[in-house]
């Protein structure tokens, strides 16, 4: 049975697709809706096409429901991070950007590289990760009023006051129903009883790995996830004369180096093997930033280990080099 390529540009209100068959491009605008997703399901079958490899960017949650609405159809989806597009975009020597031309381009992409396939979350993963999100929007926005309350009028105080008074009740009861979710799940459970055993992650930054990295068994080894989260350092050398300084390579996961940034700090402060790591980074004449994403790696490298192993975080154990 042939596989067809469809490339999907995915927005808020709606998608463009882009079918490659025999060298030629077909495309379809659809809601981004199951009434949209409906209206595609048809269109392929018009097509006669009984199986394609999918493929959108990392766009947040827009492209989530069609992603698993194609998946559940029994189609190849792969979702790829956006900066891959853009490089292969480069190489292409493109300069024209609409929503058509970028579907056509990401099926382009998804023939040349055929990115790996993507499995859906399960529901639990997918509650988790929205609620997660749903207690981050939530603190952004207590900070914001925080922050307004030194030079909002008078008149106006006691109204930011009410509002950031009720987003600490909606966080501690969110956060309550996270708490729940978790001990209804064994799975969860354990993991979280896993990760509890690591100084410095705490009970606020559990919910975060467990919802983000919902499947270890896609990484073969440390390098991979740490690649994925973005920490892995970033080089730039070329002949003799061009050495830059080693960068944070950040082409990763936004939400889980937020996450692992105040942990690597107080672990810093708690965890011996840490501050000996610290200390001997220290003396080589590191900075502090240097510092604190090497220490982040290496609590990349441990929550690996243990969730791994589901064994208990042991300090005794020889630490891995970071």
């Amino acid at each position: 049975m042939s596989v067809w390529v469809l490339g999907i540009d995915i927005a808020k209100q709606k998608f463009d697709v882009a079918l490659l068959i025999d060298g030629k491009t077909k495309h379809k605008v659809c809601k981004n809706s199951a009434e949209g997703f409906e209206i595609l399901r048809l269109w392929l079958e018009k097509q006669k096409t009984q199986k394609v490899h999918a493929c959108m960017e990392a766009t947040g949650n827009y492209g989530e429901d069609l992603a698993i609405y194609l998946h559940d159809a029994g189609h190849i989806v792969s979702i790829v991070n956006p900066a891959r597009i853009k490089g292969f975009a480069q190489s292409e020597l493109i300069r024209t950007k609409t929503d058509k031309l970028d579907a056509a381009l990401i099926a382009r992409f998804c023939l040349a590289m055929k990115p790996g396939p993507w499995s859906p979350p399960s529901p639990e993963i997918r509650s988790l990760r929205a609620l997660v999100r749903r207690v981050d929007s939530l603190i952004d926005m207590r900070s914001q009023e925080k922050n307004r309350i030194g030079t909002a009028h008078k008149s106006v105080v006691l109204l930011i006051k009410k509002h950031i008074a009720y987003l600490d009740k909606e966080i501690e009861r969110i956060r309550k129903q996270i708490a729940d979710l978790i001990d209804q799940n064994p799975d969860l459970k354990r993991k979280r009883d896993l990760l509890d055993s690591i100084p410095a992650i705490g009970k606020a930054t559990i919910p975060h790995i467990l919802a983000e990295i919902d499947d270890l068994g896609k990484f073969d080894h440390v390098r991979q996830l740490v690649a994925f989260i973005g920490l892995a350092p970033k080089e730039t050398l070329s002949g003799s004369s061009i050495k830059g300084k080693p960068r944070l390579c950040k082409i990763g996961h936004a939400r889980l180096r937020k996450a692992l940034y105040m942990p690597a700090l107080v672990s810093i402060q708690c965890n011996p093997v840490m501050i000996m790591f610290y200390n001997r980074l220290k003396d080589k004449g590191k900075n502090g930033k240097v510092i604190v994403c090497a220490i982040m790696r290496k609590l990349v490298h441990v929550i690996f280990g243990v969730l791994k192993s589901g064994k208990m975080y042991d300090p005794n154990y020889k630490p891995i080099s970071a």
